[in-house]
């Protein structure tokens, strides 16, 4: 174990001490300058707007507008790149992953007024863009619409993500580790279609309020159509009692910004997805049969940042009256697999320190609990999943090289041979 983590650390260095001999010092510098300008404040108003905008992204991209200014539009990509092993109790490697994981094109401007935007965001690799199990493509991950008449409100119509849990609102581009927990995999919302509004209010000396609201389709990003189903209502409420986080410090993990002052965020959603058809709401396989089931889900979360120091705790879960749907009978010729939705809560915990020289250490612990009349169809009593991670920050989230390391446990696993131990490297690149 130790001897993979220093080789980790090493390769991380290695690799970091190259780009950094090779990069060309005008484009690094105005790169650089773009950064820090999206946590200065040189343009308040313009911070303010894009901070309250959802699916914030790291970087700029190329940008397009006519002299007459009727329109904006500014095209951004990002990849990464991972490869990944899995390993068993004896330490045997039992799964290899190699891939481009994600690899994104987005857009996003105004057209006829500046308080009327979109945003535009599609994903190409089988990670992303993997068949529905209704059968429609899945392509499209954001196609939104905002009236933004003020940085205190936006109303928005189209596809994008529920503002729920910290963890799936901050962009997979702007994580500490190559990918986010075992606790939101399970029990995020992810994406959706329907109507979105957002409210942000300064109410006295440093405290600051945001609201998130939604109602939307209930199935998840390209449904298209549902029959027999409610939808899903969702609600986010955001206190800030020492004030805004510089910059987008709110929606990127790590504190790259160095608040200067402490800095605090308590935050819990609720939503409610009436008649679901699938097994997570807006994830997940359908129900057979053409059943359906309520689901409530909840969240929690709250962030400290201060010098370089930042630490995230997250605790969400979900209930439903009736989670066990069918279960195979002994004497049936050909059994089918259990059918039940995942009852519990989980929670994450996580914290880092980010160096002078760009280097950050980060430490994950995930717990998944499921309820009790659950355990046996999950095949635990709980899984604990601790990981430390390891990050170069080249340009800061927009070029950086990470490593991470993962340990699994099982209470009472139905099977003994579950892998222990994750081993993963990624690069990630975008503008």
């Amino acid at each position: 174990m130790k001897i993979l983590l220093r080789f980790l650390t090493a390769l991380l260095f290695f690799i970091g001490t190259i780009v950094q001999a090779n990069a060309v010092e005008p484009a690094r510098s105005r790169l650089d300058s773009l950064i820090t300008s999206l946590s200065g404040d040189d343009d308040e108003e313009l911070t303010e707007i894009l901070r309250n905008m959802p699916n914030i992204e790291v970087g700029r991209g190329i940008s397009f507008k006519p002299k007459n200014e009727s329109y904006k539009l500014t095209m951004r990509f990002r990849m990464q790149n991972m490869v990944g092993v899995e390993l068993n109790k004896d330490f045997t490697a039992t799964e290899t992953e190699a891939r481009v994981k994600r690899l994104r094109l987005r857009f996003d401007g105004y057209i006829y007024s500046p308080k009327l935007t979109y945003s535009i965001q599609l994903g190409f690799t089988p990670y992303d863009a993997k068949v529905l199990p209704n059968g429609n493509m899945n392509i499209v991950r954001d196609a939104m619409v905002y009236y933004v008449p003020s940085a205190v409100w936006n109303v928005g119509f189209g596809q994008t993500k529920i503002k729920a849990n910290r963890a799936r609102t901050n962009s997979s581009s702007a994580l500490q580790f190559v990918d986010r927990s075992i606790v939101n995999s399970e029990f995020n919302l992810d994406r959706d279609f329907g109507f979105f509004g957002e409210f942000n209010k300064h109410l006295f000396g440093h405290f600051d309020l945001a609201a998130r609201a939604s109602v939307t389709l209930g199935e998840g990003r390209n449904w298209s159509s549902s029959k027999g189903s409610g939808l899903a209502y969702t609600g986010r409420l955001e206190l800030f009692p020492l004030g805004r986080f510089k910059g987008l410090g709110d929606v990127q993990e790590g504190d790259f910004a160095r608040e200067e002052k402490p800095k605090i965020l308590f935050a819990g959603a609720y939503s409610f997805n009436d008649r679901a058809l699938r097994v997570q709401g807006q994830n997940g396989a359908m129900l057979t049969g053409g059943r359906t089931r309520s689901l409530s889900s909840y969240f929690a979360d709250f962030i400290f940042k201060y010098q370089g120091f930042a630490f995230y705790t997250d605790f969400m879960g979900r209930s439903c009256d009736t989670p066990v749907l069918y279960i195979p009978s002994p004497d049936e010729v050909e059994p089918g697999e259990p059918e039940f939705i995942y009852k519990g809560n989980g929670v994450n915990v996580q914290t880092s320190y980010l160096f002078r020289s760009n280097w950050e250490i980060a430490l994950r612990n995930s717990t998944l609990l499921p309820d009790e009349s659950v355990q046996s169809l999950v095949g635990y009593e709980y899984f604990n999943q601790s990981t430390i991670g390891v990050t170069k920050y080249l340009i800061g989230h927009t070029l950086k090289i990470q490593a991470d390391a993962s340990y699994n446990y099982k209470k009472m696993a139905a099977d003994p041979d579950y892998n222990r131990w994750e081993f993963r490297f990624q690069v990630e690149l975008g503008f």
